[in-house]
Parts: structure tokens; sequence; C-alpha cells
């Protein structure tokens, strides 16, 4: 197998070896063999364009359109003209995949089912990767530098992901990226044949004049050394950078504190994500605790966020102006003055560990005193944190309404303003008509949009069948709601996103609050809110009441009264509904009209509530995917300040006082190697200075000036008695300038940011001596 051809597979093995790192976040891996087989195309087109040979940037090029090719084929064939080329059509499916795909990596919990969009987002950064790494590696040379993708994608794996193995897949990462500078350095050892071998020390035990003048270990251990720093770096970086919370050496164990993790964030993310992730663990962290003065705690919910966006296969919300948190909130909208509404003051401490964006309070907040910087959003009626402000271990308290409307205000409401109608009632065209055909089903003989809305609470929470189960596989796009209709199986989320959307179809403004139930009353008095309390419910909304909370998942929180009383005839319209079986203390034992009492409720609760979903909001920082991104992107920044460091400190070594002729004729060769002038094993000095001069354009001073140190190199090398070398430092630096002015701008460019010199460089540092020709004695520089 010939040098180039052992260059591309190992870099096609290196890129399906950190590839591996992201096989834990999805949910099957029959995507990395698709990968892994046009990861090979791509390496055979590149192999076959070299040999032509076509120039280097044409070879980039035809790789990289039929790697589109490729990917047409396999994920817009239908759309492709031919069914391989990408016109228009394709190039719109792309998008479509693209953005479907993001919207599932916000949208599920590690690991994600693999969704088109999600398979195009994986295989097609693979073939980006080993793209750019056989691009670098084989087609220009530069092995080294490919370890800055390859780190990128496993550093994009390691941000999301989380458990204990991550140690394994930066080995096998790490084992590739070795395996490819190994296969480089003994591709450069035949190619530079005995007279440039950058091997020992004369008077060493490697050092061997009779067969050339080196020995073929200095590569190997010069890529060794080049792995060791990039490990060394890989390692030491994470731990220093502010945006990651831990790295390959800090353990994920458990630690002190109500919140599990010492000094670690309850994540408060896309509630896809959390909700389902949150109830499949087994500990309920607390996250919050209050006191609070009425009694009905069981309906004291905590919203943290409105979702009102739906597109038909999520809801997010809506970007709104946020504003100063006035003293006194305005009334809540549509609120008449006729509805019964008492207040309520809620005292409220949150855990160290709970780092979320929004507030989370009882609604309608009336009144919130709070230190710390936030904003206040006056559509969706919450606050969130200004300038990373979070909730971890913040102090606040609420004064709030308790609104209590009757059935008989619910059912005798007005229509809605012409702007709530059109704003909250509005669905995507492309919604199934299941969607409305089943909520008119359900809703026959309803009189009003009241009785509407309790019919479809009911019949999701009592008589339709339905099924809670946190196993259940989160669904995506707009069959994800028909899935649900259909299976019935499914937590909180689906619950609530199904009602909100037939609601709309039905004409009745809805949205979807996230946030917490009621939590667990304690013997001192106190109400704890732990992980699994974290809710989704919806809110539909009733003109002269406003935004009115619903419950229609089964054996979670509390059906609200005005959705159990029904509304008898009998009842006036202005006189709320009294409570039933409320007790006046908070106690921890269940009660009797709470259909999920606190021992299940802490048992199986809902997860945690996320921030906004598509906002990129997260509790403490921003999400998994950006922080990964900042994380390698500060690791490529350090990455690429080394190459200029250490060739400038090597630089200044050899050129330094005091410094012989060989170190300035190795300063020379190599910044002719950074130039794009490699080293020729079968040239003397002098034919090595000619080569240099005609390649690198060199004229006038920086011309004499290399043929002055080739003169220097032969005295030193041959003559019995050289003469004494006088500022070769100098004449060096002539070369250099030479150099310099006449190269291209991306070649000056390289030159200082990837000179490809670095791996002898390495060797350099230690130091080595470069040996020309069979000299029986070489010269210390």
């Amino acid at each position: 197998m010939s040098g180039s051809a052992r260059l591309a597979l190992c870099a096609t093995l290196a890129t399906l070896a950190a590839s591996c790192a992201l096989l834990p976040l999805v949910n099957e891996s029959l995507w990395l063999a698709q990968a892994a087989f046009l990861l090979a195309v791509q390496a055979v087109v590149g192999a076959l364009a070299r040999r032509v040979p076509l120039p280097r940037v044409l070879t980039v090029a035809v790789q990289a359109l039929v790697t589109l090719l490729m990917l047409t084929v396999a994920f817009a064939r239908e759309q492709a003209l031919a069914g391989v080329l990408p016109g228009p059509e394709a190039l719109r499916t792309f998008a479509d995949l693209l953005r479907q795909g993001a919207d599932d990596v916000g949208r599920y919990a590690i690991p994600a089912p693999a969704t088109a969009g999600i398979r195009l987002l994986l295989i097609a950064g693979v073939l980006v990767v080993g793209l750019v790494v056989d691009a670098l590696s084989v087609t220009f040379r530069s092995a080294a530098p490919a370890g800055l993708p390859l780190l990128a994608l496993y550093s994009i794996s390691a941000g999301l992901a989380r458990g204990g193995a991550d140690w394994l897949w930066f080995l096998v990462a790490a084992a590739g990226y070795l395996l490819l500078l190994l296969a480089e350095g003994r591709d450069r050892l035949a190619r530079w044949g005995r007279v440039f071998p950058g091997g020992a020390r004369a008077g060493s035990p490697g050092f061997d004049p009779a067969a050339g003048g080196g020995t073929a270990l200095a590569p190997v251990r010069t890529g060794r050394r080049i792995g060791a720093l990039a490990l060394g770096i890989a390692l030491a970086i994470p731990a220093v950078l502010p945006a990651i919370d831990g790295g390959l050496l800090r353990p994920h164990g458990r630690g002190e504190g109500p919140g599990g993790d010492a000094g670690g964030t309850i994540s408060a993310v896309n509630p896809l994500v959390s909700l389902q992730n949150s109830l499949n663990q087994p500990e309920n962290r607390e996250v919050l605790r209050y006191r609070t003065t009425t009694a009905a705690t069981q309906d004291l919910y905590l919203r943290i966020v409105a979702l009102d966006h739906f597109d038909g296969s999520s809801w997010r919300a809506s970007e709104r102006q946020v504003t100063e948190v006035p003293e006194r909130l305005p009334l809540p909208e549509g609120l008449a003055a006729g509805v019964r509404t008492d207040p309520v003051n809620t005292s409220v401490v949150a855990a160290p560990t709970y780092g979320q964006n929004y507030l989370p309070m009882p609604y309608p907040a009336d009144r919130v005193q709070t230190g710390g910087k936030w904003r206040y959003e006056p559509e969706g009626r919450v606050l969130v944190g200004d300038h990373g402000q979070t909730t971890r271990g913040l102090r606040y308290q609420v004064t709030s309404l308790f609104v209590q409307p009757t059935a008989a205000q619910l059912a005798a409401a007005p229509a809605p303003e012409e702007r709530i109608l059109r704003e909250y009632t509005r669905v995507p065209a492309g919604l199934p008509k299941v969607v409305e055909r089943t909520a008119r089903q359900v809703t026959a003989g309803a009189a009003n949009p009241y009785q509407q809305a309790v019919k479809l609470q009911d019949w999701f929470a009592l008589g339709g069948g339905f099924r809670y189960d946190t196993e259940v596989e989160s669904g995506s796009g707009e069959n994800a709601i028909v899935r649900f209709l259909t299976d019935k199986r499914g937590f909180c989320v689906h619950f609530s996103f199904t009602m909100a959307a037939m609601a709309r179809t039905l004409g009745i403004p809805a949205r979807v609050a996230v946030g917490f139930t009621s939590g667990t009353p304690q013997p001192d008095g106190s109400v704890s809110v732990g992980s699994k309390d974290a809710h989704a419910w919806p809110e539909l909304y009733f003109e002269g009441v406003g935004w009115t909370r619903f419950e229609p998942t089964p054996s979670r929180g509390s059906q609200p009264d005005y959705t159990i009383a029904r509304g008898s005839s009998g009842t006036p319209a202005d006189v709320p509904s009294p409570s039933r079986g409320r007790d006046a203390r908070p106690s921890a034992a269940p009660e009797s009209g709470q259909p999920c009492p606190p021992r299940l409720r802490r048992a199986d609760g809902c997860p945690q509530p996320l921030s906004q979903p598509g906002g990129g909001a997260s509790a403490g920082g921003p999400p998994g995917w950006a922080l990964a991104g900042l994380g390698a992107a500060g690791l490529a920044a350090v990455l690429l300040t080394l190459p200029p460091l250490l060739r400038g400190r090597v630089r200044a070594r050899r050129l330094g006082p005091g410094r012989g002729t060989l170190a300035a004729w190795r300063e020379l060769t190599d910044s002719a190697w950074d130039y794009g002038i490699p080293p020729d094993g079968s040239h003397t000095p002098r034919q090595a200075v000619t080569r240099i001069v005609r390649l690198g354009g060199l004229s006038g001073p920086a011309a004499g000036a290399a043929g002055r140190v080739a003169t220097a190199v032969e005295q030193a090398l041959y003559a019995p008695h050289p003469m004494a070398a006088l500022a070769l430092a100098e004449e060096v630096r002539r070369v250099r300038a030479g150099l310099r002015a006449a190269a291209p701008r991306w070649t000056r460019v390289r030159a200082v940011l990837a000179p490809r010199s670095l791996a002898r460089l390495l060797a350099v540092a230690l130091p080595v001596r470069m040996v020309f020709g069979r000299s029986r004695s070489c010269p210390r520089p």
C-alpha cells in the first residue's frame, strides 16, 4: 500500500473513531454504518483525484461535490433531478430537514430517536469533518492540524451527552488521531530518504552516519509527541474553560446538598427534553420550598413560562419585548371585576442547585419582591433573568391573585376580542384533519366553549382511555399528535400540547404553561417542590376571566373546581362555587379530593420544567449544544495559537547568539518548508539552496543570503578546518523575508498559523540535529 493510500485510510479511520463519540446521542447506531460507507466513498474519490493528478484545491472541490450528490441520493432522492442532481426542490428538502433536525435536537432527551433531520445532521457533520481531515492530512500533507476538526466532533458529543463512559469515546477518538499521525510520520520518512532524516544527534546511540545520518525512530517519536501534546491539551483546557461544568478528569458522582450534584444545576430547557428525562430519574431532588397564606395549596401551581406559538409539531414561547419589572404588575388581561379574586402571599426559597432563567410564580402575580436582575414580559406575565441572572439560591416573595371563577361565569363568557382570537387560535395549515375531527366528536353536544373545554379535559383525564406513561417515545412532526391520539399513551407534555391544539381547532384561544404543581406539604408548614413536580398544563382564554388553567393529565396535579362544578342553572353567575374538602392547614396526608396524592407525586411526578423552547434559555447558562460549541471554539482558539508560538520559540533558539551553522541551516530549510517548499533528500546543501531560490522566487539580497548560508554549511560539514560563520542569523532572516514577500497571501497565512515543519520542530525542541550526507562527524549547532 502506498503512503498516500495508507494516509487516506487512516484519515477515514480517525474520523470514524471520533464519530463514535456521537453514538450515545441517539437510540440507534445504523446511521454510523451509513456514514462509514459514504465516508469511504468520499476517501476513494479523493484518492482517484490525487492519482490523476488534479490540483489540490480541485481535489477537495471534487470530493465536496461527490459528498453533496451522495447526501442528495440518501436524503432527497425523490426531489432530485434524475434522482442524483440537487435541484431547487432537493435544496428545499435539505433546508427543511436541517430545520427539523435542529428542532429535534432541542426537543428530545438523550438518547434521541434517529429522525430524518437528526440523521442528516449526524451524517453530514461526519462527512464534512472527514472531508476536512482528508484534505489536511492527505491532500495537503499536514496531519497535525487535522486534530482540530476531530476534537470539535468529539467536543460536541461530550457537551451534549452525560455519562460515565465519556472517557472511552475520548480514548477511541485519540487513538484514531494518533494512528493518523503515525501514518504521516511513516510517509514522511519514506519521502525524506536518508539526507533529511531529522534523526538523532551525532554521537548518540541512534546515530548511524553509514546509514545516511539518522534513525527511522525520530518521526515516530515526533508523532507520539504530537499526540501526547494534543491529549494533554484536550484534558487540560476543559478544566479551565468557565463554560464547561466538567471534563474527562472530573467525576460525574453525586455531591452534597439537596440538589444532588455538588455545584451542578438542575437543567431548565425544552420540556420535551427535560420532563421525560427527569421523570425517569430515581431521585426527586428539591428545587423550591415555599410558605403561602392560602389553604388551597393543591391549586397553587408555580408557573414559569407560557408557550403560545404552535407550528403543528411543537409549542414554544414567542419572542416578545421585555421591560423593567413594575412595582405592581398590571391586572391580568381579560379579568373582569365580577370574578372573585383573593390575594395570596407566597415566600419562596430556591435550592442552590436550581438555576432557572425564569422565575417560578403563582399565576397571576400581582407584586414581586426579589433580588438580582430581572425583566418583565407582559404578555406571558413572566419574569426572566437579565445578564445571566438565575434562581440559584434565590429568596423572593410573590403576591398573587387566587382567581375563583364559577362554572356559570365561564359558560356565559362573551367572545374574546379579535386580537386574542387571531393570535391564540392559529393552527398550521398542515395540521392533520383528524385533530379537529376528533375535537368536534369529543365535544359534541357542548353548548359553549367552556363546556367544550371541560369535555376535552374529562376525555383525556377520565373517559378517553388514555394512560399516563413516561416511557413512551416522544413524537416529532405534525403526526405526533395523531400518534398520541391513536396510542393514547404519554405524559403531561403530550396531554397539554394536544388539548391546547384541539382547543384551537374549536376556536378557543389556548396556550401551554410550564412550571410546577403545588408540591408536598411538610410538617413545619412549608411546601417542598421537587423535580418530579414539574408539569405542563393548558391555559384557555375566557373573556371576563382571562387565562384559565385546565388539567387533562391523569393522576397529575388537581382539576380546578370550576371544571368539576359544571355550572348548574341554580348557581348564581356572580357567586363562586364553595371549596370542597379543603383542609384549613397543609397536611402531609393525601386529600380525598386531590387526584395525585403527595406520596404518589413524589414517586412518579412529572420532571422539572424547562426554559423557553426555541429561545435557547436553560438553567444557569446556554443549552448543551451551545456549551459544546463554546468549548470547542475556545479549545480551537488555544490550539491555533500553539503552532505559531512553538515555531517562533524554536526560531529564536536557532538564530540566537552562540548557535552554530547547522542550526541556521535547519531554520532556513524549515522556513522554506513552511512556505511550501518541502525538503528533498537527494540534494546537497548547494542544490537545496538552488531549488529554494527557484521555487521560492528569491532574487537579489535574499538569493545571495541563501547562497552564503549554503557555503557556510558545506564548510562546516566537509572542510577540515571550517571558517567561522558570521551573521548567519541575519542571512536566514533575509531569506525568510524574501520567501514571505514572494509567497501568495494564503501561503503566508498558513506559514504562520500551521507551519508544515511543525512535526520536525517538536523533535528540535529536544533539540535534534540535522545531518547532511555521509559525514564522519557532525558538529553541534
